[in-house]
């Protein structure tokens, strides 16, 4: 008889399977900490005295910071790690690198003063992205609430390198950069609509005339690169008030929070 089937009782033996450890996809974080690179180069170079430099890398960084989202969804390689680094790499890269940048360029000849501003938007910065991380799901996704801390930077590091590019000696502007710090550093932490452009899709169609203007856009772009790049960004960088007093004027909702104000995390943003 067999032994097995004389004791049914008697518990079958359990394998135990080991869980698979689970990795870090590395595509879209190696675009995230190129992103980090351009940010500490910014820095470097302005601690040797090369600030156009430091102006094209922390726009190296931008245009890299909006690609590592882009791969890891195209690839499916989202994960808690990544939102994690990239978070952590944009406050190198559009937080310190710029106001240390600016310290750097001229600000650290107003004295106390010049390290105030650097220290704000900094601080704005770290503010601006704690907030987008906790609001991620509530905010209406065509809009940002503040203006995004890469066109933050973008606003600091193209004048620095626009008046880099003309000769402008930095003592000629030290008070109107020190305004121009601020400003960037603030409209981080308002709750004024920015367009975020989440809207805009690659994969339809477009009519021939598009294709022929981003083209021309190129070639502008080309001409001075210093002067297109900040006039771009200024244009974006007051857009969310014109688009705030026009909501205003028009008595349509300026909020950009897309729930209730039942929420405790959300009360004082409905504005």
């Amino acid at each position: 008889m067999d032994e097995h089937a004389a004791n049914p009782t008697e518990p079958e033996e359990v394998v135990f399977v080991p869980k698979r450890r689970k990795g870090i996809y590395v595509l879209p974080n190696l675009f995230t900490l190129a992103a980090l690179f351009g940010g500490f180069y910014a820095v470097v170079m302005a601690m040797q005295g090369h600030f156009d430099q430091s102006a094209i890398g922390i726009f190296c960084a931008m245009v890299l910071d909006s690609l590592d989202g882009r791969v890891a969804r195209m690839t499916n390689t989202q994960s808690a790690f990544g939102e994690q680094m990239d978070s952590l790499s944009d406050m190198v890269s559009f937080g310190a690198a710029p106001a240390l940048v600016s310290y750097e360029w001229v600000l650290k000849d107003l004295g106390k003063w010049g390290w105030f501003a650097a220290f704000v938007y900094c601080s704005c910065a770290a503010l601006r992205l704690a907030r987008f991380n906790v609001n991620t799901h509530v905010v209406d996704k065509r809009y940002f609430q503040g203006l995004p801390s890469p066109a933050a930077a973008a606003l600091v590091a193209g004048f620095i390198w626009w008046c880099t590019d003309l000769g402008i000696a930095p003592a000629q502007v030290a008070w109107f950069m020190f305004a121009w710090v601020l400003y960037a550093g603030l409209t981080m932490v308002t709750n004024i609509p920015f367009y975020s452009f989440k809207d805009v899709t690659l994969r339809k169609s477009v009519p021939f005339a598009v294709i022929v203007l981003i083209a021309l856009g190129i070639a502008i772009i080309n001409v001075d690169p210093p002067t297109v790049v900040l006039g771009i960004f200024i244009a974006y960088g007051f857009s969310g008030y014109v688009v705030y007093v026009t909501r205003k004027f028009r008595g349509v909702p300026v909020s950009v929070i897309s729930t209730s104000t039942d929420e405790p995390d959300e009360r004082g943003m409905h504005k």
